[in-house]
């Protein structure tokens, strides 16, 4: 009997589902050993060894696994085809594997990795098979074409894992003694919340810039409305800051009135859009929370059940590639769905954007072309394969939407653009621009939103009339906050994170209550994220830095390369950090405005009661702690007691609550009732401010 090992119970039945007799497929539960919560369970002194151990939700599954390895002639490790899986293939073969016949007691490399050839392969009995798409085909491919475990995989996975946890093991317990008890910090996850941190700031020190724009509208011979605007005065570009005020726009608007217009050109030409390239992980959770408004931690939860359903590929990827049989299908199903004029006379190919995309990977597509969202329904599926919800199925069509357009024609559009010469005191230039969709190309299967223009017929000789001059007023916004789209985008930009890591990073920094998500799905950080972010920038600069994670997930890649020792790049970030850390305990003091006194009195012992924070948030503390430990939640009534707080008088409509400074959503500053939302008085006029007291 041939044993076959995978994650997950799903993935199991699936595979299971595709083979005769003479296999059996079992599922791990994800890592069978990992290292220990108690304690650091790296051996700094031997060169950063690791102790793994099995936890204990673990040793159940492990003592099953050992009983069907027992009856097995051979085993074989069908794990993801990523460093997290090639991981866990390698922790089976330790935990599966009698004392003496173990490659290592407890890592991969005790000394420098070496190549897999020179790792001890006498164990004959497992097999390591990948595949990118769980299909019938796949799977016995994979069979065919076993190989052994990467052990550069596996080191860049163990690398990551000791990385992260030698900075949370040193830097937590100094937050819990310098800021507050509890808190914690991760390697990859605080240069997230600086970004967050950093952006909320950009929003509250933005400072609102007026500019003017002008529309112009003219009659043609035929009576037909041209609409135009401003583009240029005296050969400049208008932009914001050309016209700063009302003053500037009355001038400019009344020496439009009196200037003479003529047609200058009339400029008309096809424009072609092409399709995007289909999904790498980063962009399917960017159009997913764009177009679904499903969370990146979601988007990824629903994209694993529906790859060991084997309806996709594998969804952690940065390779555009595809396979030459899933373009074939795809553009076999072009021709037979929607005729010749929507398939392309050769296969469009995509280039690669991230320079460590591999190039035998996939980008993430359907098994199958026919698998439309509107058929597979239909089709004879074993019952763990079908989809389960309608999430499920929104994000299926999505993915194969994206797949099948990438194979089609481009949009083509006509554009048209009338430019407009205006001579008075200055010289202007105006323009209409219209554009008309022609040819719906790869739209028809992914629909995008786009705005069709008409501009009426005209010559160039063609007299045209004045009729409205349209000033109006604008106001620059600030950035906008984060969302999952962008801050995954932002991620990907600046080379922090890898497509595994995107969405934990994420869900990390919400979880520790650092950052929130709002109404509008974007994120804020929390005081208490404000306040670990500073800590953290201010005393382990290198650890936030942006280009200095970039580096050390680049270092991570030639790991896996087998271009780096794993011992070496640790080492390398270690001694320094270790250092760094114990002069920081004894030169950094408690920080103070963790803290902040109020106006209320404890009503257990009579002693003012404090703003405190914890990863929960803010929270009322008695001064007196330890001796009195009363706590209370933090409500809208007693947040504005706060002795610090500027107040701005009483409030003109309820005359009870006071006028304090709030923000919008948006991040925009005005000014308020305390009593809110009792009272909504509000106003962005800044009051004459009074003491609180």
């Amino acid at each position: 009997m041939k044993l076959i090992i995978v994650e997950s119970p799903t993935k199991a039945k699936t595979i299971e589902s595709f083979l005769k007799g003479g296999f059996k497929v079992v599922s791990s539960y994800g890592h069978v050993r990992d290292l220990p919560k108690s304690k650091l369970g790296i051996d700094v002194e031997k060169n950063f060894e690791p102790h793994y151990i099995v936890p204990v939700k673990s040793k159940k599954r492990v003592g099953e696994l050992k009983k069907s390895a027992q009856k097995a002639d051979q085993i074989i490790l069908a794990t993801d085809e990523d460093r997290e899986g090639e991981a866990i293939a390698f922790h089976l073969t330790q935990v599966l594997t009698p004392e003496k016949k173990k490659i290592s007691k407890s890592s991969p490399s005790k000394t420098p990795p070496r190549s897999a050839e020179k790792q001890e392969s006498q164990i004959s009995r497992f097999e390591r098979i990948v595949f990118h798409e769980i299909t019938p085909e796949a799977i016995e491919r994979a069979i065919q074409n076993p190989r052994e475990i990467d052990l550069n995989l596996v080191n860049a996975q163990q690398a990551r894992r000791i990385l992260d946890r030698l900075v949370g093991y040193g830097l937590s317990p100094f937050l819990w003694k310098k800021v507050a008890k509890r808190l914690s910090a991760g390697r990859v996850q605080s240069v997230a919340l600086r970004l967050v941190v950093e952006r909320e700031r950009e929003i509250k020190n933005f400072k609102p810039e007026e500019y003017w724009l002008i529309d112009v509208v003219f009659n043609t011979e035929k009576n037909k409305k041209l609409e135009t605007s401003l583009i240029k005065i005296d050969e400049e570009t208008i932009g914001v800051g050309s016209i700063k005020n009302k003053k500037e726009s009355d001038k400019t608007v009344d020496d439009l009135k009196k200037a003479d217009f003529k047609i200058l050109q009339i400029i008309k030409k096809e424009i072609r859009r092409n399709p995007f390239p289909p999904f790498t992980t980063s962009t399917l959770q960017q159009t997913a929370f764009a177009r679904l408004r499903f969370s990146s931690k979601q988007t990824m939860r629903i994209a694993q059940s529906l790859y060991e359903k084997g309806l996709i590929t594998y969804m952690r990827t940065d390779s555009v590639n595809l396979s030459q049989q899933s373009l074939v299908g795809a553009q076999q199903w072009l021709k037979s769905n929607l005729g010749e004029k929507y398939a392309l006379p050769s296969y469009r190919r995509f280039k690669n954007k991230s320079k460590n995309a591999q190039e035998a990977h996939e980008a993430i597509r359907p098994t199958l072309p026919d698998f439309s969202p509107k058929n597979l329904g239909g089709q004879a599926r074993p019952e763990h394969q079908k989809l389960e919800n309608a999430q499920e199925e929104k994000l299926y069509e999505l993915i194969w939407r994206r797949f099948i357009a990438s194979q089609m024609p481009p949009a083509i559009f006509d554009s048209t653009a009338v430019d407009i010469n205006g001579k008075g005191k200055k010289e202007y230039l105006l323009r209409a621009s219209g554009t008309v969709l022609k040819f719906d190309g790869f739209l028809k299967i992914w629909p995008s939103k786009f705005e069709e223009k008409e501009i009426p017929p005209i010559k160039e000789s063609e007299k045209i009339t004045l009729e409205e001059v349209i000033p109006s007023q604008h106001f620059t916004e600030p950035p906008a906050r984060y969302n999952d789209a962008s801050l995954i985008k932002k991620l990907e930009e600046l080379g922090i994170g890898r497509p595994s890591t995107y969405s934990p990073i994420i869900s990390v920094i919400q979880e520790r209550n650092y950052v929130i998500r709002n109404e509008q799905k974007r994120f804020e950080p929390t005081e208490i994220g404000e306040k670990v972010n500073d800590v953290l920038v201010e005393h382990f600069p290198k650890v936030v830095d942006v280009q200095f994670t970039a580096q050390m997930e680049e270092e991570l890649d030639e790991i896996a390369q087998g271009k780096l020792k794993w011992q070496k790049v640790i080492g390398e970030f270690y001694v320094p950090f270790e250092k760094n850390l114990k002069e920081k305990y004894k030169t950094v003091e408690h920080q103070a405005p963790m803290t902040e006194t109020t106006d209320e009195k404890c009503e257990k012992c009579g002693k003012p009661m404090v703003f405190r924070y914890s990863r929960f948030g803010k929270f009322l503390g008695c001064s007196g702690f330890p001796e009195c430990r009363n706590i209370k939640p933090l409500t809208d009534q007693n947040a504005h007691k706060n002795s610090s707080q500027k107040s701005f008088g009483k409030c003109p409509k309820c005359g009870q609550g006071e006028i304090v400074r709030r923000r919008t959503k948006k991040g925009r500053f005005f000014y308020g009732c305390s009593k809110y939302p009792d009272c909504d008085y509000a106003s962005w006029t800044k009051p004459i401010a009074t003491d609180n007291s």
